[in-house]
């Protein structure tokens, strides 16, 4: 298991940003909106993290903070198709991997409330630069589809640290460590850009 989860992380700081996947432009369909997130590091390095941190706060913030990014990156879609702007998009991005993965790396403990506006936070630029690259292609589909894959990015940030505590009860080590990953594959992207 330490050698998948190694393997994982390398493979997610690895990604390099969407070369593979269907244009949204042109296709808009639910397979190019469900590989959409599968193919940017910034968006696989966020998801995870909000993973990561819903496990390591613990508790109902488990499903509770995935659920309010996703269902904020969906109101962000919403804007950007509606044509509200929105400042600092690519940034905000760019800086939510790096926070998430601190926050993931010291373990934050906050009131579920206050996770769930945090990413909503961060979670409302992903969406909005979501609906930015559609174009005139079908919305609905294109937004189920990286809705979901979204969520999948997350239960696999949160499966980190719950296959750490089933092998060996330091899963929050684990989660720590590879949010740790996460704030450097962040700083990375952003030294890149």
């Amino acid at each position: 298991m330490k050698r998948l989860s190694i393997a994982l992380i390398l493979s997610v700081g690895a990604a390099s940003p969407a070369f593979a996947h269907l244009n949204p432009a042109e296709h808009g369909s639910f397979a190019a909106g469900f590989s959409h997130p599968l193919f940017g590091a910034d968006h696989i390095l966020a998801m995870v993290g909000v993973g990561l941190w819903a496990f390591l706060v613990g508790a109902r913030a488990i499903w509770a903070i995935p659920v309010a990014f996703v269902v904020t990156m969906m109101l962000g879609f919403a804007a950007a198709l509606a044509g509200i702007g929105l400042p600092f998009v690519e940034p905000t991005i760019a800086a939510s991997v790096v926070v998430l993965g601190l926050l993931a790396l010291v373990a934050l403990q906050v009131p579920v409330a206050v996770g769930m506006a945090v990413v909503g936070f961060f979670a409302l630029f992903h969406g909005y630069a979501h609906g930015g690259e559609l174009g005139e292609a079908t919305s609905l589909s294109f937004m189920i589809g990286f809705a979901l894959s979204t969520a999948l990015l997350h239960a696999v940030g949160i499966g980190i640290g719950l296959a750490g505590n089933a092998l060996s009860h330091r899963g929050r080590i684990a989660a720590r460590i590879a949010g740790g990953l996460t704030a450097l594959g962040g700083l990375w992207l952003v030294a890149g850009a």
